[in-house]
């Protein structure tokens, strides 16, 4: 997910690489935290996560775009924003991500 962050941010350094982190992992606990399910799998290196996997698109859409409506403060926020709460509604709201019909 960092490369991925990285690479739609126009990001080349590794000055940053930190902090996406934490957003990465934020953006996954607010998602699940929403209620959807998707697998992710974390790499750790001396108890400090040094990147995330996460194959689903929708939810690897949905990270990318929280990292960078969270990262600085981005002009276009209020967009960004909207299509988190989007992407992250369709995750919510999917059978494909853990939401019982009733």
């Amino acid at each position: 997910m960092l490369e991925r962050v990285k690479l739609a941010m126009r990001i080349s350094t590794t000055v940053f690489d930190a902090e996406l982190l934490d957003l990465i992992a934020a953006a996954i606990a607010d998602i699940k935290h929403a209620g959807a399910q998707f697998e992710v799998e974390k790499t750790e290196e001396n108890g400090i996560a040094t990147d995330y996997t996460v194959t689903d698109p929708l939810a690897s859409t949905a990270i990318v775009t929280y990292v960078r409506m969270m990262f600085g403060s981005p002009a276009d926020f209020d967009r960004l924003k909207a299509a988190y709460e989007m992407q992250k509604g369709q995750m919510r709201e999917s059978t494909a991500y853990g939401m019982e019909v009733l």
